[in-house]
């Protein structure tokens, strides 16, 4: 077949569809809709880069002005909320159980005597475990509260003592520590997650929509047309069939690059052609792994449970959840396994910290590795699209 010819057939199938696209409104949803609402959501959900307020309750046993004065600067945090005063701990354990707080600072009695004369009163705090983001930031505020409050301690003493400020804050404090977190100085909850979640959730929607279309052309016995139009070639048929789906799902994917790097105003340290590059090797990563699996189940129902659970444990397992590195071996080997997680690597590198390209070139090849998969089971795939009988 001339390289004419295989244009030819090429559009042929692609238009052919085109039509199948614009017939099934599940495709437009999938493609466009279910993308577009979640970049909403996510995105709204996140849009203060990190929860505020979160409800905490404060037992004071003390009541004096030294305790008051505490409670007043862990309120002034920007993630907690006092919400609760009281004397009793049972009755603010209550209101944690209920899920109404989601951590205790409990102050107790003749805290301000016993810090005063030297007698090291305990400041103790109870914080929600089951809520893990928001028992984390409130334990850190109660600790740093719980710092500064015996800091401001130390400074009244010394100073009643005649001790000079830096004196006294050398024996406080003798080693300071200069923090610089790099990549996302912010801690921006939407940040670490967004960049990574939507294009997972892209990635999911690739598979779904890439076994649905071979799926059903496999259930409804219109294989053998789909393949007579591309003159008998699975390749020239495959290219055909997912063009229109790589050119829609690219753009709903440069879309939510728009969004995130332009509208939000994420860090994009080397500039917009790394993402974008990236992005558009995922969209072919994805369907090259789409084809794959209906190819190993060539069934509407195998493929998709395949396409679905492959596309969930994907962010798990890539790494912006739980660490790579902190895994089992083996699982850091599997993980190589999913695009998202090369997609991700070039996300941290080039996006969040700005290396040179030369640094994650090896994740862009990994990515082109992919289109190698349709190849391995060709054959299989052929078979089931020519002989396959579906039985409901």
């Amino acid at each position: 077949m001339t390289i004419k010819q295989c244009l030819h057939s090429i559009r042929n199938v692609a238009a052919r569809e085109m039509h199948r696209l614009v017939e099934k409104p599940i495709y437009i949803f999938c493609m466009l809709v279910a993308p577009v609402l979640c970049i909403v959501f996510f995105l709204s959900l996140m849009k203060d880069g990190l929860p505020t307020d979160m409800p905490v309750a404060v037992v004071d046993m003390d009541g004096s002005a030294t305790s008051r004065n505490l409670i007043r600067q862990l309120d002034a945090f920007e993630q907690t909320k006092v919400v609760m005063r009281t004397q009793s701990f049972s009755e603010a354990r209550r209101e944690m159980q209920k899920g109404n707080i989601y951590g205790i600072f409990y102050i107790p009695e003749d805290f301000a005597v016993k810090a005063t004369t030297g007698k090291q009163p305990k400041l103790s705090f109870y914080t929600n475990g089951t809520y893990l983001i928001a028992a984390s930031l409130l334990f850190r505020d109660m600790k740093t509260m719980s710092v500064l409050a015996g800091a401001s301690v130390g400074l009244q003493m010394g100073k009643a003592k005649g001790y000079t400020e830096a004196r006294i804050m050398g024996q406080l404090q003798p080693i300071v520590i200069d923090t610089h977190p790099i990549g996302n100085p912010w801690l921006n909850y939407s940040v670490y997650l967004n960049n990574t979640l939507l294009p997972g959730i892209l990635q999911l929607m690739i598979f779904l929509v890439t076994v649905f279309s071979i799926g059903t052309e496999i259930k409804y016995a219109t294989s053998r047309k789909w393949l007579e139009m591309g003159n008998g070639s699975l390749t020239v048929s495959l290219i055909g069939k997912l063009l229109p789906h790589t050119l829609i799902f690219t753009l709903t994917g440069f879309m939510c690059c728009a969004v995130l790097y332009g509208f939000n105003a994420f860090p994009l340290h080397s500039g917009w052609t790394p993402m974008l590059a990236a992005l558009f090797l995922l969209v072919l990563a994805s369907q090259a792994m789409g084809i794959f699996m209906i190819g190993v189940l060539p069934t509407l129902r195998l493929g998709l449970s395949f396409a679905s659970l492959f596309g969930m444990i994907a962010f798990s397992i890539v790494g912006f959840s739980f660490p790579v590195l902190g895994m089992d071996p083996t699982l850091q080997a599997l993980s190589n396994l999913f695009p998202l997680r090369h997609y991700f690597l070039i996300y941290v590198d080039q996006a969040l910290n700005g290396r040179d390209l030369y640094y994650t070139i090896d994740q862009y090849l990994w990515l082109l590795g992919f289109l190698i998969l349709p190849f391995l089971i060709g054959k299989n795939l052929k078979g089931a699209l020519l002989y396959f009988k579906y039985i409901p």
